[in-house]
């Protein structure tokens, strides 16, 4: 590539200025052509109208529904807790400063996925019945909050 090959990017292209008088191209009615719905001001229609026709959302048959009161846990599971030293005390607060969860949500749970080679005392809202099992297998000990 040398200096004369440069051409400007296609970002740099300068924005299409409607309304501008006649020779600009798209002077008077600015591109919208003569009246109709899309050529007044506010005008057009709203995301997924189909011109009258039953729009697709409302075609397609309503399924389940969404518990309001659901409550989801922040998941942590076994092989994470392995980056602690021996016979430390795992707590919520504890993982949330190291970084191995980002937010508590309704609170922790433990599952039972990779395996646990230390001894530690874990405390969280919930655990598996596999990661309960593998943590006392390991010689340490679970708490619920």
């Amino acid at each position: 590539m040398k200096l004369h090959e440069l051409k400007p990017a296609e970002a740099r292209k300068k924005r299409n200025r409607v309304g501008r008088g006649m020779s600009s191209g798209n002077g008077k009615t600015a591109g919208r052509g003569h009246k109709g719905q899309k050529a007044r001001s506010g005008g057009g229609t709203r995301p997924g109208f189909e011109g009258g026709q039953m729009p697709l959302f409302q075609r397609l048959p309503k399924r389940g529904f969404t518990n309001i009161h659901r409550k989801e846990f922040a998941i942590v599971n076994l092989d994470t807790l392995n980056q602690f030293d021996e016979g430390t005390e795992v707590t919520p607060e504890l993982l949330l400063e190291t970084g191995v969860v980002s937010k508590l949500k309704a609170g922790i749970k433990v599952l039972g996925n990779g395996n646990i080679e230390k001894k530690l005392t874990v405390k969280a809202h919930k655990f598996s019945a596999s990661a309960k099992e593998a943590i006392e297998a390991a010689g340490g000990q679970t708490e619920v909050i």
